[in-house]
């Protein structure tokens, strides 16, 4: 009984250490300073509603503007809802990703103890081809009448 209790006792303390592994990696490789919390709100951009298992994905940003290694990834609840603690001041740069949407990126200067983000994804546009061949049907001319 002993054993299955430091067995179980272990697991509960390996899930804690891998759910807050990801944020302190982060962290090592930052310098010491403020950290802040982020809350992200994702909603449909049509009507409000909040979408369920959209990936956000969070990647630190250099001076340059270049996205450094590193970076996690965090989904959203029944709500639209996830958030997250520990991430360091500085630029963040922030994708979006759900099924049915268009991939939402954009860069955030971290600088508040606490920042909620909300985004709000759109349908998917229309798709275009790369050899510029548009075949769209003009109907405001009637059809070619063939001899008969």
């Amino acid at each position: 009984m002993k054993k299955s209790l430091l067995i179980l006792g272990a697991v509960i303390v390996m899930l804690g250490l891998r759910q807050t592994g990801g944020a302190r990696a982060w962290q090592d490789d930052e310098k010491e300073g403020p950290m802040s919390q982020l809350r992200f709100v994702v909603v449909k951009d049509y009507n409000g509603k909040p979408v369920r298992n959209a990936a956000i994905v969070l990647h630190p940003v250099n001076r340059n503007g270049q996205q450094t290694k590193g970076g996690m990834e965090l989904k959203t609840d029944n709500d639209g809802r996830t958030n997250i603690d520990g991430i360091p001041y500085g630029p963040l740069r922030v994708q979006v990703l759900a099924q049915g949407f268009q991939t939402f990126g954009q860069d955030y200067q971290i600088d508040k103890p606490d920042l909620e983000i909300t985004v709000k994804l759109k349908r998917p546009g229309p798709q275009y081809s790369a050899s510029g061949d548009t075949k769209k049907s003009d109907q405001s001319q009637p059809p070619e009448q063939k001899p008969q």
